[in-house]
């Protein structure tokens, strides 16, 4: 049974590896899920120390997925409409993965500042931009998180198992 959570463990944390950039995959969460594999193995130590601050670190950087963008868009000089356009994108884009998502939170800051100031296009299209860049931001701290928890994985799997 040990072999087969360890096997598990490792497919959900390379999952969620590519995860942090499909937004039709929790990338951070299924790699989390791939460290419990580890931890529910009989030969590691359960650690709820490092089980718990990985869970909370996940929750953050779920959150902060959707809060980064809509972030960039204000940033960038959009208005709330901008930013409520944002969030709006993001939504409706997860239904269209996997470029949907990209698009959706694209074309919904540009729509939510043209409903603002019809006349501002170009201002409109800087917060599109900035909630793009948001975006870049967001899937780099997913990638970066999610490559932590693979790195733990297999240093934690190395030391107890072999």
């Amino acid at each position: 049974m040990d072999i087969i959570l360890i096997i598990l463990g490792l497919i959900c944390c390379i999952v969620g590896l590519f995860g942090s950039f499909l937004p039709a995959l929790p990338g951070t969460p299924i790699s989390w899920l791939g460290l419990l594999f580890l931890y529910l193995t009989d030969f590691v130590e359960n650690n709820y120390w490092v089980l718990g601050f990985t869970l909370l670190l996940t929750i953050v950087v779920s959150i902060l997925d959707y809060v980064i963008p809509a972030k960039g868009a204000k940033h960038f000089g959009g208005t709330k409409y901008g930013v409520w356009g944002t969030n709006i994108g993001l939504l409706i884009g997860l239904f269209f993965p996997p470029i949907g998502f990209i698009i959706g939170l694209f074309i919904g800051a540009f729509v939510g500042e043209l409903i603002y100031n019809f006349e501002d296009k170009k201002g409109a299209l800087k917060a599109a931009t900035g909630a793009f860049i948001g975006f870049l931001v967001s899937s780099f701290m997913k990638f970066m998180i999610c490559l932590s928890f693979l790195i733990l994985f297999l240093f934690v799997a190395i030391k107890n198992y072999f």
